[in-house]
């Protein structure tokens, strides 16, 4: 098969998006992936996929950390900003939990510590154990991805 015809199987599979985001030296350093999902529960780990030429890859290798934000329905502009969609600057206002640069607003931040890596084809899997979780307190919507569009849950 083709690049393109496996891209648009990919793409059947609808996934919320998330912004990884680190600190190194001295800035924050973030990117958005759809590739996330929980690994264990003993002990907590997650991982999350990154391409072997992303400019994030060395970057998490480096720092050895990372944090995932879970973005919110509302937050599509900041996906797009860290995806480098965006052509005009703006202005991001992190948190900081431990260390860690955080979006606020997200439905979830989790942080952590890369347990290990493994290269996988083009992409490099960050395994980490999860030292923090923050959540919203009110419940929100999910950004969603599916089918190359973003998305959002349809009420009932």
């Amino acid at each position: 098969m083709d690049d393109r015809t496996f891209r648009n199987a990919m793409g059947k599979f609808a996934t919320g998006v998330t912004v990884v985001t680190t600190e190194f030296q001295g800035e924050v350093k973030g990117m958005t992936a759809n590739a996330f999902m929980s690994v264990s529960l003993n002990p907590k780990l997650v991982v999350v996929s990154i391409g072997e030429k992303a400019r994030m890859n060395p970057i998490v290798k480096q720092t050895g950390k990372f944090a995932v934000n879970i973005l919110a329905r509302e937050q599509e502009d900041l996906s797009r900003l860290f995806a480098g969609q965006l052509k005009e600057e703006k202005k991001v206002d992190f948190q900081w939990v431990d260390g860690h640069p955080i979006l606020p607003d997200a439905l979830a931040n989790i942080l952590c510590n890369v347990h290990s890596s493994y290269v996988a084809g083009d992409h490099t899997l960050y395994f980490g154990e999860v030292t923090d979780i923050l959540m919203k307190d009110e419940a929100g919507d999910p950004l969603l991805f599916f089918e190359g569009k973003y998305r959002s849950i349809a009420k009932e």
